[in-house]
């Protein structure tokens, strides 16, 4: 009997879905301040960038393929206690706490404030305002949102392609001015400094929710057979791959080339909604703010969505839509920080964690070389976390002299991934440990 397969036609929608769910707000703001920042060191930046931006997250949709279920189906083959604990941080943190504020502060930053009065504009009531308006319609399409995030996707995805390849089209042609040289960091560590920014876009660990949304709509085609869903997902990953490069790419050359014309900023947010001023006139920041504030309301609605549906499959005292509504409310809330302030609130915590789900995930891909014993896991995750931990505490301007003085002799240590190589003894450890073992018994 011939194996279902999906279409040519399907792998490219598929692929679409998964572009439009990614790109959000921090695949918008990200690249363009680290082109300022990184300046004539851009190539090598944007390198580092796009290992943490892109292929992370292409690694995590594959994983949660390959195990043919969800994240926490991944984490609990280290404990079932560790795999509900780790799947509800990383909701928490791709949801309420960081995520969804964030893409309501992006739309506001880009999509309104632009065209506010500015004494309105720069006052805490017209973030406070737009938030209500924004999570409210938010809240209204979460109750039903996956056919709104299908036909948003199907119309916003090209139309936002379409309004960042304009503005990367005539920055080329038409510069805004020349490539700087590189500030701060980015002038001896620009590939280990972009390597960390690319936490920030929050894609690896969104990729650990959104995969299990692409397994269920080629599941929905009638495919069950485990290796066509794998290479399914494998194709619109890679789909999805190659336009987020091309957009990170654009983004970060607007923004290497736009200092001597809008000057430092202080977020990529500010930064594209000035340069496509500058490019296009008041109509190119029209177009991008309405196509970036749909693109920042579709993720909203789907990580609202996400975020609800997971816990009340692990808490269904309460209903669907009461975890809609408490989960909308409270990211209202937070994004009233502002989006300076929530970045940098961000960053302790995907310090802490992004390392742990890496090695969760990479360590999914050969389980079987170690016959999937779970202190393998344990060994390699603890050890990446002691290290991640104490850079998470780092970054916060805490000190740990002692304690530094030892990790400072771990290979990457200052360049901010010293949990590298504990992470990879770790495993090579575990690894010897459970062959040794096994052929005992």
């Amino acid at each position: 009997m011939e194996k279902k397969a999906l279409t040519k036609t399907d792998v490219l929608t598929l692929g679409l879905m998964l572009f439009a769910l990614f790109l959000g707000a921090g695949n918008i703001i990200f690249p363009p301040y680290l082109g300022q920042l990184a300046g004539d060191q851009l190539a090598l930046a944007i390198t580092g960038f796009l290992l943490t931006g892109v292929g992370l997250p292409l690694l995590g949709i594959l994983a949660i393929a390959k195990a043919g279920g969800d994240l926490q189906s991944i984490a609990g083959r280290v404990h079932p206690i560790f795999g509900i604990a780790f799947t509800l941080i990383v909701y928490l943190a791709i949801g309420p706490f960081f995520g969804i504020p964030r893409t309501a502060t992006v739309a506001f930053e880009i999509g309104t404030a632009p065209f506010l009065p500015s004494a309105f504009a720069e006052s805490n009531w017209s973030l406070a305002v737009f938030t209500i308006v924004f999570f409210t319609i938010t809240v209204l399409f979460a109750m039903n949102p996956t056919k709104l995030v299908d036909r948003i996707g199907k119309v916003l995805t090209p139309l936002l392609i379409l309004v960042i390849g304009l503005l990367a089209v005539k920055s080329f042609l038409t510069p805004m001015g020349s490539i700087n040289a590189p500030i701060g960091n980015y002038d001896t560590e620009a590939f280990f400094e972009s390597f960390l920014q690319g936490y920030l876009t929050m894609d690896a660990i969104a990729a650990l929710v959104f995969g299990i949304v692409i397994i269920q709509s080629i599941r929905s085609k009638g495919i069950t057979d485990t290796r066509t869903i794998l290479k399914s997902t494998a194709y619109a990953g890679f789909i999805a791959a190659i336009g987020l490069s091309a957009v990170y790419l654009s983004l970060s050359y607007i923004g290497a080339t736009s200092v001597d014309a809008i000057g430092l900023q202080d977020n990529g947010g500010i930064i594209i909604a000035m340069a496509s001023r500058v490019l296009y006139g008041d109509i190119g920041g029209i177009i991008l703010s309405a196509a970036i504030t749909f693109a920042c309301l579709t993720t909203s609605i789907g990580l609202v969505s996400a975020t609800a549906q997971f816990f009340y499959k692990i808490l269904p005292k309460f209903s669907y839509i009461f975890y809609v509504l408490f989960f909308a409310a409270f990211s209202a809330v937070i994004a009233n920080v502002g989006l300076t302030q929530l970045i940098a609130i961000s960053l302790p915590v995907l310090l802490a964690i992004y390392p742990v789900a890496i090695v969760l995930v990479i360590l999914s891909f050969f389980d079987r070389v170690f016959y999937r014993k779970p202190f393998v896991y344990v060994i390699a995750l603890t050890a990446t976390a002691v290290i991640s931990i104490f850079d998470a505490l780092r970054s916060t301007g805490l000190e740990f002299e002692q304690v530094d003085s030892v990790l400072r002799h771990l290979l990457f240590f200052e360049q901010g991934i010293g949990w590298v190589l504990p992470a990879v003894i770790g495993t090579l450890a575990g690894i010897v440990i459970a062959r040794v073992t096994h052929k005992n018994h």
